[in-house]
């Protein structure tokens, strides 16, 4: 991105963030509005954990719609990604919450230490269906590989983490299925796999060799269509490799990457938040995802030096 672009989006962005402060502040729920405050406005990691907390569970996992479209409480692998990544967001600060999760995926992962991409749900209410109709015997890599992505990352500040043996068995398990892909996976399955590849490639070689086989699969844009989803439903280079100066990065054509920062900071609503481009299947869904989405671009843009 040029010096001129950078400076332009960096005034733009000082509009955006208090526009955003006023949506958070307005319309998103707790635990978003906390790791706002712990990301953009000096907020300490306490009251972010203390909100987490609320969806955890007895058994140590996560429900209760920390998942937005996933209301129902059991505890849940898909509530575990977004659970590893508040982890990583505290960090340095550790908790053992991150423990006991991974005690919890490692009891209800299958033999093969792969997830399935949901268990059983009792009352489906506000569920989608994808969630709600899932098969809990069957592995998911496009649930695991994310999963796997957002503990590695969390574990790279906790040494205790690292070294708990549910990392190693789900990090092997994505490992080998993506190294037996045989041709181009489902559009969010791809792009969780070249995230959790990102995530391990400084602890595992093969994985920079399995990221080079997946970008054959990436188009020029870097823009997936998601099938059988909204209209203009699609996965873009941000989602596919939102840090810069990384491996994942490396596969994208930089000026596909600078158009969609650019997308990305113009997408913001005149009410100061962002939204998805996906189907929310309940009304407490709906504004829980745009609280999400809002910390997320905001993050993925000063990541990226556009503030």
């Amino acid at each position: 991105m040029s010096l001129a672009s950078l400076r332009r989006l960096s005034l733009q962005m000082s509009n955006l963030l208090a526009a955003a402060r006023s949506f958070m502040a307005g319309h998103a729920r707790l635990l978003d509005r906390r790791r706002f405050e712990l990301l953009f406005e000096g907020g300490e990691a306490e009251p972010v954990l203390a909100a987490l907390r609320a969806y955890r569970n007895s058994d140590g996992g996560y429900g209760h719609g920390l998942e937005p479209d996933l209301r129902a409480p059991e505890s849940q692998p898909a509530a575990a990604l977004h659970a590893f990544e508040v982890f990583a967001e505290v960090a340095p600060v550790t908790a053992a919450d991150a423990l006991e999760l991974c005690d919890w995926l490692d009891a209800n992962s299958l033999p093969d230490g792969g997830l399935p991409f949901a268990l059983p749900i009792a009352e489906p209410s506000g569920c989608a269906p994808f969630w709600a109709n899932a098969d809990p015997d069957a592995f998911s890599l496009q649930i695991t590989a994310i999963v796997a992505a957002n503990a590695n990352r969390a574990a790279e500040h906790d040494p205790a983490f690292a070294a708990h043996p549910w990392v190693a068995r789900a990090t092997d398990r994505c490992l080998g299925a993506i190294d037996a892909l045989e041709a181009a996976p489902a559009a969010y399955e791809l792009a969780f796999a070249l995230r959790f590849l990102d995530a391990v490639s400084e602890r595992h070689d093969t994985a920079v060799a399995l990221l080079a086989r997946l970008a054959e699969y990436i188009p020029k844009d870097g823009h997936l269509r998601v099938s059988g989803g909204l209209s203009d439903e699609a996965l873009r280079p941000v989602d596919l490799a939102p840090e810069p100066g990384r491996p994942a990065r490396a596969i994208l054509d930089d000026a596909s990457v600078e158009r969609d920062l650019e997308r990305l900071a113009g997408e913001q609503r005149d009410d100061g938040g962002w939204s998805v481009d996906f189907q929310s299947y309940s009304p407490a869904a709906e504004i829980d995802w745009r609280g999400y989405a809002t910390v997320r671009a905001l993050s993925v843009l000063r990541e990226n030096g556009v503030f």
